[in-house]
């Protein structure tokens, strides 16, 4: 048990040396206990364990196979033992071996091998035996990649038996590795095999010398027996009758086998014709699998083929061949022009043009595809906007045939197509969901605009991507990488510049064209006017329609700006957008012009809680100032300028038609009805409360209006302004003062006129009167036709109370104290009658007492005699508060309040 676990030990080998394959026996110690014990043996590094023959356990029979070490130890292991070792090695020989190209004086047999699977000799074909290693140094296999090496040496080989053979491409292929002074090693070897080869004929003789003898010898015994055999006189020679013994047997044969013979010779014929078709199977299929292939749409497998076939049969003599590829070349030429038409065809996708342009490259079409699909998107797209002017002109615009009307007026709007873009994401949508009835209630000139801008938005950014991609080569190659159609398409890219900045520019220009046409006629040449106009029929736009195209006009100038295209070249689209916010200011001045006009027949004289009327707030300056703001922008200062200037404009033109409008109707019957035709049925208000409307209505437009518009003038520090706006309220203002006046007259008069009947009423005497017994009703009755005037002030506005009633107090003080002075003479009973009116009237309206009316009271009241008697001072102070206590329901509106006005 102690000895098997022992590892092998190797103590000798016979032969110690010796070629591959030498049959050598092994002798040891520990070898192992059978041959399922045999587990490993290596001889000189290479495995010999499936020709190793286990004999016992200090002898093991096995061949040497092809090791890389010329000399090496013998290692054999075992599962017992495990891994052994060796006291003795074995040297491998290297036989040298004559090459078919050799000259040799002996006949060299075939050299045999030993293979391990089979346990045969086989024999090895004399073209096999060229030396591999030609140099007889070290070979060195590199890493270029094979097809690196064909590219650079066209039509060569590194074989050195082929014709072509090139010995840097032998070189490189199989010593880069090597180092100078092996190369100059292996340029010795071949010196050294030439100076053999060239010994000629001599090294020859002298190799083969006994070969020749035993030759020679042979040949003299032949000759020796010939002549002894007396045959050669009577039948002829024997080498004779040899000759026609041969050549019978040869006719028989021929006789016999000559139609098997036939048969095979037609086998052959037809076999090597099919092994050509089968040979050639991919030439002779490919025109009709380069049709199945363009019906299927897959033109990159076409490419393909057509490249490999190019390659293997362009430059071919073979007759059949040549027919085959003509065939070919004649359906790739029907396949250029399919793939010409497909790329011109409109509308078409940007991928699909780029394939299409590929597969043009790829075919080496001639011309430039590229530039032929730009000019003729380029076409297509002016034509489809001049389609889209001739369609609204005509009355035709119904179901069209191109892709931008397919689904109607109900697909996304050009402004949601642009949504990604960074300038509308900052704006926000522009356009409001269109309802059902869009396109009947929208004028066509709107209409036509934004189909214009569809098309615009729609098609100029492919086109633009499609010029881009031409000018840095990503139409042929995806992936950036340089190639010769990428340089010869950058370099016509350069030379077409000015050509393709023509085509942006008379695109814009027929847009800019094209909505001058429907909105702004009077700006394009006579001559141009028929190929743009033509909307004369159509109807005039307000500007609130002008504002929806100015919006979609500067939509298409923000994609295109978003598409980096230069800035002079945008700049007609610009003057558009300012004439056309010109044109729009203009249109909704006129507009708000004739509606201020037309004011008076709106008015429906329904006063709010504020004291004015719808008319007043309908504000058609904040409405149009509004329109002006969406026209102008808030980024431009010349635009803001235009804005406030024309506010300013529009301020005074109200001003002035409010004048013109209500001292017309001043001038009128203002009790007549039919003047105004918005007076709401039940509801006919007097002259003096159409007044007072007038007046409330004159007071919010100075308090509110025209300060807010000059606010805004301030706020934007703009100059020039202030006379503009004192124009305007210097024009309401002289209409306040008119329409008060009139109020006032037709209120104060008759209280004022009340006055002097009823103080005399019943033939009442100042000097013969009786002993006063308290206020008398002359005065109580102007009392309350100002309690009157109160109320019809108050219920329309409370603001201008103050303001009437101290005018209506002035008056009626101004008439007593008239009426006072008049009177020659006052009794003493009549002076504290006169004296208790005068005060009680004065004490009412105290609140309403101004510096006119107070010093007519104060007249008045010197006018008549002094009290002296504390008695009658005491009377007129009890008869004063009887009056006061007996009408205070009736004077409690003289009083401070803070009770809102009653709505109508």
């Amino acid at each position: 048990m102690s000895r098997a676990r022992q590892p092998p030990l190797v103590t000798g080998i016979s032969p110690k040396e010796g070629a591959a394959w030498t049959k050598v026996t092994i002798r040891g110690e520990n070898l192992g206990t059978g041959p399922a014990d045999l587990i490993g043996l290596s001889i000189c590094g290479h495995n010999c364990l499936l020709t190793a023959e286990w004999m016992s356990a200090s002898k093991i029979v096995c061949r040497v196979g092809p090791a890389k070490d010329d000399k090496g130890e013998i290692i054999v292991t075992t599962k017992s033992g495990g891994l052994g070792t060796s006291t003795v090695s074995f040297k491998l020989l290297r036989p040298e071996r004559i090459g078919i190209l050799d000259q040799s004086a002996v006949w060299v047999d075939e050299m045999n091998y030993y293979d391990m699977r089979t346990d045969r000799n086989k024999g090895i074909s004399p073209l096999s035996l060229r030396p591999s290693n030609p140099l007889g140094i070290e070979i060195d296999k590199g890493k270029l990649p094979q097809k690196d090496i064909e590219l650079t040496f066209p039509g060569m080989s590194g074989d050195f038996t082929s014709e072509n053979f090139s010995a840097t491409w032998y070189l490189i292929e199989n010593h880069m590795g090597s180092s100078f002074e092996q190369l100059k090693i292996a340029a010795n070897n071949l010196k050294k095999q030439a100076t053999k080869k060239n010994e000629g004929s001599l090294a020859y003789v002298k190799g083969g010398l006994s070969t020749f003898f035993e030759a020679q010898d042979a040949l003299a015994a032949i000759h020796q027996r010939l002549e002894s055999d007396g045959t050669e006189r009577v039948e002829g020679s024997m080498t004779q009758r040899l000759e026609n013994i041969l050549n019978r047997a040869s006719d028989t044969a021929d006789t016999l086998f000559q139609e098997v013979l036939g048969r095979k010779d037609k086998a052959d014929s037809t076999r090597n014709a099919l092994n050509v078709l089968q040979r050639f199977k991919f030439l002779f299929n490919l025109p009709l699998n380069i049709e199945r292939n363009i019906q299927k749409g897959d033109y990159d497998v076409v490419i393909n083929d057509y490249e490999k076939a190019k390659s293997l049969f362009g430059n071919t003599e073979v007759p059949v061949f040549k027919k085959v590829y003509v065939e070919v070349e004649m359906r790739i030429g029907a396949l250029r022009s399919l793939l010409l038409e497909k790329l011109l065809q409109t509308p078409s996708t940007l991928h699909d043009q780029k394939r299409y342009i590929r597969y043009l490259s790829d075919l080496h079409a001639p011309g430039d595809p590229a530039w032929q699909c730009i000019y003729a998107q380029h076409k297509w797209i002016l034509q489809l906007m001049q389609n889209c002017r001739d369609e609204f002109i005509n009355g035709q615009r119904g179901d069209t045939h191109t892709p931008l009307d397919q689904e109607g007026d109900t697909r996304p709007s050009a402004l949601g197509r642009l949504s990604h873009t960074a300038s509308l994401k900052r704006g926000g949508s522009l356009r409001t969901p269109r309802p059902s009835t869009w396109r009947f209630e929208t004028p066509q000139q709107v209409q036509f605009v934004e189909k214009l801008s569809d098309v615009v938005i729609g098609q100029l950014p492919n086109f633009w991507k499609l010029w881009i991609s031409y000018v840095n080569g990503s139409l042929f190659s995806e992936t950036g990488e340089k190639s010769g159609q990428v340089e010869k398409s950058k370099k016509n890219a350069r030379q077409r510049q000015n050509d393709f900045k023509k085509m942006i520019e008379e695109m814009i220009n027929r847009l800019v064209k094209l909505v001058r046409g429907a909105l702004l006629p009077t700006t394009l040449p006579q001559g141009e006017l028929s190929f743009y106009g033509g909307w004369e029929n159509k109807t005039e736009l307000t500007g609130a329609w002008l504002t929806q195209v100015i919006h979609t006009v500067r939509a298409c100038h923000e994609a295109l700006s978003a598409l980096e295209i230069p800035n002079d070249l945008q700049q007609v689209i610009q003057d558009l957008l300012l004439e056309l916010r010109v044109h729009c200011l203009m249109v909704s001045l006129l507009h708000t012009t004739e509606d201020v006009k037309r004011l008076a027949e709106k008015e429906d004289w329904v006063v709010d809680n504020e004291g004015i009327t719808s008319l007043v707030r309908v504000s058609y300056v904040d409405h149009c100032g509004q329109s002006v703001n969406h026209m102008s922008g808030t980024h431009s200062k010349i635009h803001t300028s235009i804005y406030c200037t024309l506010n300013c404009r529009l301020c005074f033109v109200v001003g002035r038609e409010v004048t013109v409008v209500h001292v017309l109707n001043i001038s009128v019957d203002l009790s007549s009805p039919v003047r105004f035709t918005g007076v709401h049925e039940g509801f006919n208000p007097t002259s003096e409360q159409r007044l007072l409307i007038i007046l409330s209505n004159c007071q919010y437009l100075e308090r509110r209006t025209f300060l807010n518009l000059a606010n805004h003038f301030e706020k934007h520090s703009l100059t020039g302004t202030e006379k503009i706006t004192r124009v305007s309220l210097d024009a309401v203002r002289e209409l306040d003062r008119k329409l008060f006046e009139a109020y006032i007259e037709r209120r104060a008069d008759p209280i004022s006129g009340s006055l002097e009947p009823g103080i005399y009423a019943g033939y009442f005497e100042w000097r013969d009167c009786q002993t006063p017994t308290g206020v008398r009703n002359y005065l109580k009755e102007a009392l309350v036709s100002i309690i009157t005037v109160h109320a019809e002030v108050f219920t329309v506005s409370k603001d201008l109370v103050p303001r009437v009633l101290s005018q209506i107090v002035e008056s009626v003080a101004d008439e007593m104290c008239r009426l006072m002075q008049c009177v020659s003479s006052f009794s003493k009973n009549g002076a504290l009658q006169a004296r208790l009116e005068l005060c009680a009237l004065r004490d009412v309206v105290a609140t309403y007492l101004n510096s006119e009316s107070s010093a007519s009271f104060n007249l008045a009241l010197d006018a008549l005699p002094q009290l002296h008697n504390g008695a009658d001072k005491k009377l007129l102070e009890e008869l004063l508060n009887t009056f006061k206590s007996s009408m205070q329901l009736q004077l409690t509106c003289f009083q401070p309040c803070c009770i809102q006005p009653v709505k109508r």
